[in-house]
């Protein structure tokens, strides 16, 4: 029993090992192509404010969607609790500088987690016959979003926001890294 045990665990450890590896190489990797439409996940907003990690994201999506990567620019995220706005518009509200074409960046304000936002985000893009989508949030976050996306049907590339606080802050990272080394296996299992 006592062997089965050992194995069992060694087992489970070289899963999360595994994981872990994966969800590092998906933060470092940028495969920004041309696409159908550019999804940044939302992130805290304060009074209608994006966070410095939020902003970090859009200002990301902006430049990709200004060196024409992809037709429309769509920021995924509900409202938060204590909020009025959802970070979906917030964003929106953002990205729209003068010149900008209003019909090209989208709010997608449905789903206050990552599941439930890119449902909606994926739900608007196939309803326009679209499938190729590159994801911009932090690179912790890529492998867990490239696999929900796969799950709805959708083609991800991946485009982490570099410059975020997150990415920045060597031990704030590595938190966010681990994190997700246990969420990214379970959404996976888990997401329909």
């Amino acid at each position: 029993m006592r062997r089965v045990l050992w194995t069992a665990a060694a087992l489970l450890v070289a899963a999360w090992l595994f994981s872990l590896v994966e969800v590092v190489a998906a933060a470092r990797r940028d495969t920004a192509a041309p696409a159908d439409a550019i999804v940044v996940m939302g992130a805290a907003q304060y009074n209608g404010r994006p966070s410095p990690v939020f902003k970090a994201r859009l200002d990301h999506a902006a430049g990709l969607f200004k060196r024409r990567f992809a037709p429309r620019l769509i920021v995924a995220g509900g409202v938060g609790s204590g909020d009025s706005l959802s970070e979906a518009e917030v964003g929106r509200r953002y990205l729209l500088a003068p010149g900008t074409d209003t019909a090209a960046v989208v709010a997608i304000g449905t789903g206050r987690s990552t599941e439930p936002a890119l449902r909606a985000a994926a739900d608007w893009i196939h309803a326009r016959g679209g499938h190729r989508v590159i994801l911009v949030s932090d690179g912790f976050h890529m492998l867990r979003l490239g696999l929900i996306a796969r799950r709805l049907d959708l083609l991800p590339l991946y485009s982490p926001a570099r410059r975020s606080p997150i990415a920045s802050n060597r031990r704030l990272e590595l938190t966010y890294l681990l994190a997700e080394s246990v969420k990214a296996p379970l959404a996976f299992l888990l997401t329909r």
